[in-house]
């Protein structure tokens, strides 16, 4: 049957407020209040501190933590919860990985292959390792329409390719990489790769296992989770061959001080006392989720894309940047006279939320010429009325403003 919006959207107390037109899910997503009720259940009930304690409630809360960790792994289709490890969110998965994984690994001259369009949570990280190690990041380019140029990104593969860092979908301007082909070329040339899924992993079904790459990070805050809860999948036995990330309590085996053996994975890379509500939020954020059906989900959204797409483009002076072959989740958009964030200011004049600026992907706006967008992303919440509000809000800016 097809998805119910409506019933969908009366689960976010939010949006008791009718006239909140929320279209800046892909910054964070709102919370359904099956999350709410986990976290204060968590809290009211279960709230101890994990693994240390004997005493009933910390078996509790442990076994709610150890629950989270494996309704993540059965979502990404993970071979076992032991390759899922909690993190901050993506941007603190990439830099494990980076650190751990793929610094050791590199020396001078060697490279780390990105794409032009990606979050500066995926450049950033490989740029310090790249200066500590004489190590080179390399772009690969993107086309004007905003789509990977996948030959030429073939092209930068070589022997001194030493790590591919893809993102899945473009948090800018929408662009769904085709992560397969990626992982493809990449496996044939011996190369480890990792796939930043912060913006797919609410819009996209995954599975890593079918995919076959190394490691996958997301963020729970955009998957209708807590804020400060993330996780990095990756292949057991590359986790099991990297070092500690962080050290702490609870990522040992033994401490003393002529050394310290560490904990097998994902104990190793969680030092210290986890977020361990935002985790049990998490695994209720995926749990609401998947029950709504993710492909039915995806399949209702890019109804509500086409809808906005055809509103701009139905609007003299206003310019959609990036017409990428296929689109998940987000549209940018210029108006001619209008900087993007007055753009976004009059929009919320009329209770409408929206993004503006470079939405942390510097790279890709120099590379489209542009300083910066107005974006709206659409959420499981969001109707074809909230398209049609922001459209004629959207008209009267322009009708009055621009030029």
């Amino acid at each position: 049957m097809p998805f119910d919006a409506a019933r969908a959207r009366a689960r976010f107390p939010i949006f008791e407020d009718a006239a909140l037109v929320f279209l800046d899910s892909a910054a964070s997503a709102q919370k359904p209040q099956a999350v709410l009720d986990a976290l204060a259940h968590h809290y009211q009930r279960d709230n101890a501190n994990i693994h240390r304690g004997v005493y009933d409630l910390s078996a509790r809360a442990t076994a709610a933590y150890e629950a989270a960790r494996a309704r993540v792994a059965a979502f990404l289709g993970a071979a076992s919860p032991d390759e899922i490890v909690f993190t901050r969110g993506a941007t603190e998965a990439i830099n494990l990985v980076a650190q751990s994984f793929v610094r050791p690994r590199l020396g001078p001259g060697d490279e780390i292959l990105v794409t032009e369009m990606e979050h500066h949570a995926n450049i950033v990280p490989w740029q310090l390792i790249a200066e500590a190690t004489g190590a080179v990041v390399v772009p690969a380019p993107v086309t004007d329409a905003g789509d990977l140029d996948l030959d030429a990104f073939a092209a930068r593969v070589s022997s001194r390719t030493k790590f591919i860092s893809v993102v899945h979908v473009s948090n800018a301007i929408g662009t769904v990489n085709p992560i397969a082909d990626i992982i493809e070329i990449a496996k044939k040339n011996g190369i480890p790769t990792l796939i930043d899924a912060a913006q797919s992993v609410t819009h996209v079904p995954l599975d890593v296992q079918a995919l076959g790459c190394d490691f996958l990070a997301f963020s729970g805050h955009k998957l209708y989770g807590p804020t400060g809860i993330g996780a990095l999948y990756g292949r057991a036995e590359l986790l099991a061959a990297m070092p500690p990330y962080q050290g702490g309590g609870d990522m040992i085996e033994r401490v003393s001080f002529s050394g310290t053996t560490f904990a097998a994975p994902p104990a190793r890379f969680e030092a210290g006392t986890p977020h361990i509500a935002g985790a049990v939020g998490l695994g209720a954020a995926i749990d609401w989720l998947t029950a709504q059906g993710l492909a039915d989900v995806a399949a209702y959204e890019a109804t509500l894309l086409d809808a906005a797409l055809e509103a701009l483009d139905a609007l003299a002076g206003v310019h959609v940047v990036g017409r990428p072959r296929e689109r998940a989740s987000v549209i940018s958009f210029l108006v001619d006279g209008l900087h993007p964030s007055d753009v976004g200011t009059l929009l919320d004049g009329y209770g409408i939320a929206v993004r503006t600026g470079h939405h942390c992907a510097w790279p890709l706006m120099d590379r489209l010429g542009v300083p910066g967008t107005t974006r709206l992303s659409v959420g499981v919440y969001n109707t074809l009325d909230d398209i049609e509000r922001f459209s004629r809000a959207l008209t009267r800016i322009v009708e009055r403003f621009a030029r």
